[in-house]
């Protein structure tokens, strides 16, 4: 009876020295496991530092940009208003214009016949110079042609 009790410890001892085999090879690869998992932490840890530095000089680039539009846009605003006044002032000088033009047609209308006078002399004027001109030129061309 002692002997099985030698067996059953052997047996036992044994299977405790499998056990302590598979777990020690479980805690290998348990090891190789974390040891991949830190490598993967630091790595990331490294790149969410870079993505953060890239980040915040993106976040501080599009500051300088809106600050930019906003100025931009109060100095728009000013162009805007200016173009608005001169909008204005060329409807005032539109309806000056209408009243310049008005006091022409009445005042032409008044002296229509003194007008037609002008333009008939003037007419006349412009014909006899013409003619001036052609006869002058008829001239130099014989003189000319006589050299």
């Amino acid at each position: 009876m002692t002997w099985i009790l030698y067996i059953s410890a052997l047996i036992a001892a044994i299977a405790f020295g499998v056990l302590v085999i598979y777990l020690v090879q479980t805690l290998k690869s348990l090891r190789t496991t974390l040891d991949n998992v830190a490598t993967t932490v630091d790595s990331l840890e490294k790149q969410l530092t870079g993505i953060t530095r890239e980040t915040e000089r993106l976040l501080h680039n599009t500051n300088i940009l809106t600050e930019d539009i906003q100025q931009k846009s109060i100095a728009l605003n000013t162009v805007f208003d200016q173009v608005k006044e001169v909008g204005g002032s060329l409807g005032n000088l539109n309806d000056s214009l209408k009243n310049l033009s008005n006091q022409v047609v009445s005042g032409t209308e008044r002296y229509s016949d003194e007008v037609e006078k002008v333009v008939e002399w003037s007419s006349a004027i412009m014909r006899i110079w013409q003619r001036w001109k052609v006869k002058q030129k008829s001239t130099e061309e014989y003189l000319d042609y006589k050299d």
